[in-house]
């Protein structure tokens, strides 16, 4: 079942990577780098090459959801870092775009950093270990935490957001996401016979609010940053949060955890962040965008 499980993410990896590609183009087109506000969203569901990319990342959250209710989250989430590769070259082509050295070292960075953390986090994580309802309740309000926090962000100072802190806000959205949903998933699967009833309605809301949020930052990191990093962001942050809060919160970690190991994720972990920081100050298409500024700005001094 692990195994399958595997498949089924590499394959959502695929169309998650695809999805990503057409509707960061749709929106671009629409948008032009401006935010996506409500009537945006709605026009977009009339551009069927957006319309297209929905489908296949429905397609690809179907199998990443099975993928979770199969296999551990440690197991699962890492596999993702394989549509970062895709985006990148499927971006790269479309837009006849060559990737400079420093963005090849940065998504190097961005996947080995998050495979070589989650992969340490593997061999360290207790086997059979059973999630509480506290547990998920305090998963729940730390939740309920980040989305006062990002969506105030947004509320109250829209001209302030960038790209980068659509894509950090993405990914730890959809890092809860993700861990409610193998909650939910293994809810469902309990052998008691009781199916739905062992679903707790508050976890399902989570998932749905976490997700519209997410989804939106999403869309507006489109439209001011290439996808490929985007999907950088979201393939480093999100299997983050998810381990993060299996070892804080849920206690996954075997007891005896050597310090070498530990320290080993720690270093991974900051090599992948450091990717995702160079990721968005030396892409090819970031800097033409700077480029673009700047001769915006200096004719508009000149008039």
């Amino acid at each position: 079942m692990v195994w399958l499980a595997v498949l089924a993410a590499i394959a959502g990896a695929f169309f998650l990577a695809f999805g990503t590609q057409h509707q960061s183009s749709a929106v671009r087109a629409s948008a032009g780098g401006l935010s996506v506000n409500g009537l945006g969203l709605v026009r977009l569901f009339k551009t069927p090459r957006w319309v297209f990319g929905l489908v296949l990342l429905g397609i690809g959250l179907g199998l990443n959801v099975f993928a979770l209710a199969s296999a551990p989250l440690t197991v699962v989430q890492p596999i993702g870092a394989i549509a970062l590769v895709i985006t990148t070259v499927v971006n790269a082509r479309e837009h006849d775009i060559k990737m400079n050295r420093p963005t090849i070292l940065a998504i190097i960075a961005c996947v080995a950093g998050s495979i070589g953390f989650v992969l340490l986090a593997i061999q360290v994580t207790a086997e059979g270990h059973e999630i509480s309802k506290q547990q998920e309740m305090i998963t729940l309000l730390l939740l309920a935490v980040v989305v006062a926090f990002f969506g105030g962000v947004v509320l109250f100072m829209p001209h302030r957001v960038n790209a980068f802190f659509y894509i950090v806000g993405a990914g730890v959205l959809f890092g809860f996401v993700a861990v409610l949903v193998r909650t939910i998933s293994v809810s469902l699967l309990n052998p008691n016979g009781l199916f739905l009833a062992n679903v707790s309605w508050y976890a399902v809301a989570g998932v749905l609010v976490a997700g519209l949020l997410g989804s939106y930052f999403v869309q507006n990191a489109y439209s001011k940053g290439p996808p490929d990093l985007v999907v950088a962001g979201l393939t480093v942050i999100d299997p983050m949060v998810g381990i993060g809060i299996g070892i804080g919160i849920f206690g996954e970690l075997d007891p005896n955890v050597q310090p070498a190991v530990a320290l080993g994720m720690v270093g991974a972990g900051c090599v992948a962040i450091v990717g995702v920081i160079l990721l968005s100050r030396h892409h090819p298409d970031v800097l033409e965008r700077k480029a673009e500024s700047k001769r915006r700005m200096k004719i508009s001094e000149g008039n």
